[in-house]
């Protein structure tokens, strides 16, 4: 009876929360050194994807957002762990698609992202700008031509490496590479690199702990989003690749049906989780939402 009661009425509920603790501990203790401390919850439906970034000694969190009436997901930004602060996000391109995955990072003193735009088949670089931080300029296209999803970069080794995923494809990891943000990133030589369920889609920040290079992965197994793997890398050139699962990071309660993104800041980690609530009216929903879904299709084809 209770499957039946959550398969016509239960939908899902996705929030932030943090540790206070540092990536080097994290790998030491391989799991989290205290309870996560979770968020107020927002009204909206969908906050989950958090990326935390320290600008200007101000803790932000660029997060994807996602109402429960709409189709589409946007990029908002909440400042010192309230939704009270919460901004949308501007500036992205082009608009009315689906934004998700914001991956925020520094070099230089800039600040830049790349939001997942799987709609328009491409991989595009934001700056953020310096004088508004909910104001993003796109910058360059980094990749074209696929559904690419859940992108993460990083610099290690004295050059950019660029990991991606094409929306379907829960098997196979594409990596890039470039000496600058400026040239062309280029394609490893293994692409498409095999793997299974567990270690393919990205889940948040490429993060280095004693010159090691480390990539979090949703551990797709039993559901979507079920649990963070962290994945060690040992082997990564221009024509090598070798990873392997370290540990696992397991959902908290009240967010026990799961966790797929994770965020590091001085010695801060940020998460988000996911719970089950049940409504009357989320049949409703379901079919409205359908219904919303095919005369979007139909608006884009014709």
């Amino acid at each position: 009876m209770k499957q039946v009661i959550d398969r016509y009425f239960g939908s899902d509920k996705w929030n932030i929360g943090f540790v206070n603790q540092s990536a080097e501990d994290l790998v030491l203790r391989k799991k989290f050194s205290e309870k996560i401390v979770w968020l107020t919850e927002d009204k909206s439906d969908y906050s989950a994807d958090p990326f935390v970034i320290n600008i200007d000694s101000n803790l932000f969190i660029y997060y994807e957002e996602l109402n429960f009436w709409t189709i589409t997901g946007k990029i908002s930004r909440i400042e010192n762990f309230n939704f009270g602060t919460k901004q949308r996000i501007k500036g992205f391109l082009p608009n009315g698609i689906h934004f998700s995955y914001p991956y925020i990072f520094q070099d230089q003193k800039k600040v830049y992202c790349i939001p997942e735009t799987a709609d328009v088949g491409e991989v595009s670089l934001y700056e953020l700008s310096q004088t508004n931080y909910t104001k993003l300029e796109k910058k360059r296209v980094l990749l074209k031509g696929s559904r690419y999803v859940d992108t993460s970069i990083i610099y290690y080794n004295d050059k950019y490496w660029l990991f991606t995923n094409i929306d379907g494809r829960l098997n196979d990891i594409y990596i890039y590479y470039s000496n600058s943000l400026d040239e062309e990133f280029k394609p490893h030589k293994l692409n498409p690199i095999q793997v299974d369920s567990k270690n393919c889609r990205g889940a948040g920040n490429l993060f280095i702990v004693g010159e090691k290079l480390y990539r979090p992965t949703q551990n797709l197994e039993v559901r979507y989003g079920g649990s963070i793997m962290i994945n060690k890398i040992s082997e990564l050139s221009e024509e090598y690749f070798k990873s392997e699962i370290d540990f696992e990071l397991i959902p908290e309660a009240p967010y026990l049906e799961g966790m797929h993104n994770i965020s590091f800041a001085n010695n801060l980690i940020v998460v988000d989780g996911k719970r089950r609530r049940h409504s009357v009216i989320t049949p409703i929903h379901r079919l409205l939402k359908k219904i919303l879904y095919k005369r979007r299709n139909r608006c884009k084809t014709s």
